[in-house]
């Protein structure tokens, strides 16, 4: 299936690349022939991750992102996840006033911010640089609103997460001919 045609699918479903990005810019990370071999395969990798050339920091799609759970290097770890979550939910200041401690030597962390008028304290199970799941998942049940959700695909210790809602997860796994992505454990 031609790259085009797997891009206007997954806008249809709500995964369109980011303003401004462009089919050239995903053929710089990859050529066109591993977007095709396997129709949503690299594809749906790649549209978690940013652009691999200069200027930096853009991101190939705003509902994506590719999460690599062994990121834990210490203060602020925490509050990059949250934001990133923000950010492929479309609501970057539902959590606000962020902040983490993350000591892996004295193995303490706790990330707080608030939500909806709330200020919530979440203490942090430290294992080494690897990301506390409960804790990512109690951030994504403040952001899933409506109908729409946290999806995942996982990628060994990687995984990318998806913001859609459970039609348009239903329709991409039909689309990519298997179940390539299931709801965010919680």
């Amino acid at each position: 299936m031609r790259l085009e045609d797997q891009l206007d699918g997954l806008a249809e479903l709500g995964l369109p690349l980011a303003a401004g990005r462009t089919v050239d810019e995903l053929l710089y990370s990859w050529p066109r022939v591993a977007y095709e071999r396997k129709p949503f395969d690299l594809l749906l990798f790649t549209l978690g991750c940013m652009v691999e050339d200069e200027p930096w920091e853009r991101w190939f799609c705003d509902r994506a992102w590719h999460f690599d759970a062994e990121c834990v290097r210490g203060q602020g770890s925490y509050v990059a996840i949250a934001r990133q979550l923000c950010r492929i939910s479309g609501l970057p200041d539902a959590l606000s006033g962020l902040r983490d401690h993350v000591d892996l030597g004295a193995e303490e962390a706790w990330i707080e911010y608030t939500a909806d008028g709330r200020r919530v304290n979440w203490p942090i199970e430290v294992r080494d640089d690897w990301a506390d799941l409960m804790v990512v998942g109690y951030l994504i049940d403040e952001l899933e609103h409506g109908d729409r959700r946290f999806y995942v695909r996982h990628n060994g210790q990687a995984m990318t997460l998806f913001f859609l809602d459970d039609k348009a997860a239903e329709r991409l796994n039909t689309l990519a001919g298997e179940r390539v992505i299931s709801p965010f454990p919680g």
